[in-house]
């Protein structure tokens, strides 16, 4: 045998070894406990959804999982805290449209979006419904309406926070109706709700998943769904379009991130978990109970969506005018 060629072997075994060695020493990951990050108050559709996946994942992580709420700043709080995160897949952020897409194009955030946080997957999609107190006066769109045009400036409109989708579903209806409302933001959903049945706020533009609970406790009025279709869990509820109102329709959707530059098999993992979840009945449940569909898209399809959805909203806060207040 030559001596080169036993020399090459022999430095392909040690450099075969050292591989496995380090493999070896990496830990499994998780090895530490796992957070999921919510830019919004306990209560809120982001919360439940992110408790729920909390619940499921941490039997299969073998870690606790805990779910960390950073409400303020239009949901961007918990975002930020999610990018300039260890990228070691231990801190997870649900985040809305409300953060994703349309924030960014209002306020001056300290890290990007679609550059600083890995999508793993879409987790759910909810419409927004336009909802009052259970005691208003108004039982109509046309009620509204009405209202606003006898006293300009004299209803006011709740959401979770300037660049919300409740703000701007706020101001795509007064862009469709020629009409004017004003923006009463708050630090999540669940505050906005202690107004609206307290009558201090006329109506909210708010998401299934956080508005259904009122709706089914009696609490809210729901006036209108601002999608396409009315929703299965409120079939009585005509659409925004039914009732005249074009062009006004904003949904909330909700996506599982990561932060950038986490390994690509933790990343795997992840969105193998998170599919693995929302296939089971009792989620889908959960999800379609608070009026939504569950996702069904994933890593590059998902970040693909994202950016679609950045580029939609960002025409629609120009066009409507939209700025931080």
């Amino acid at each position: 045998m030559k001596l080169s060629f036993f020399l090459a072997r022999m430095a392909s075994a040690a450099t075969m070894a050292l591989i496995g060695a380090v493999a070896a020493a990496q830990p499994a990951y998780p090895d530490k406990p796992v957070r999921i990050m919510v830019g919004a108050s306990p209560g809120g559709g982001t919360d439940i959804l992110a408790r729920v996946l909390a619940d499921k994942f941490a039997p299969v992580l073998k870690q606790p999982v805990t779910v960390e709420n950073r409400p303020g700043a239009s949901n961007t709080i918990a975002g930020e805290l999610t990018a300039r995160a260890a990228a070691d897949g231990t801190t997870l952020l649900l985040a809305t449209n409300t953060a994703q897409a349309v924030a960014p194009h209002i306020l001056k955030l300290k890290y990007d979006p679609l550059k600083d946080l890995q999508p793993i997957g879409l987790v759910a999609v909810m419409p927004n419904v336009l909802v009052v107190s259970a005691t208003s006066p108004y039982k109509s769109v046309k009620d509204l309406v009405a209202a606003m045009a006898a006293k300009p400036g004299g209803l006011k409109y709740a959401s979770s926070g300037i660049g919300s989708t409740q703000h701007v579903g706020g101001e795509a209806f007064n862009l469709a109706t020629g009409m004017k409302s004003i923006h009463v933001p708050y630090k999540g959903s669940s505050q906005a709700h202690i107004d609206i049945i307290g009558g201090e706020v006329d109506m909210m533009f708010d998401s299934t998943s956080s508005a259904m609970g009122q709706i089914k406790a009696g609490k809210f009025r729901a006036l209108a769904v601002s999608a396409p279709q009315r929703s299965p869990e409120l079939p009585e509820v005509p659409t925004l379009a039914e009732q005249g109102i074009k062009g006004a329709d904003v949904s909330t959707w909700y996506g599982l991130y990561v932060t950038a530059g986490t390994p690509r098999p933790v990343v795997e993992r992840l969105g193998t978990e998170l599919t693995r979840t929302l296939k089971l009945p009792d989620v889908q449940g959960r999800i379609k109970g608070l009026g939504g569909e569950p996702g069904v898209i994933t890593g590059e399809a998902f970040a693909a969506m994202n950016k679609q959805e950045f580029d939609h909203y960002g025409q629609l806060v120009r066009d409507a005018n939209i700025k931080a207040e």
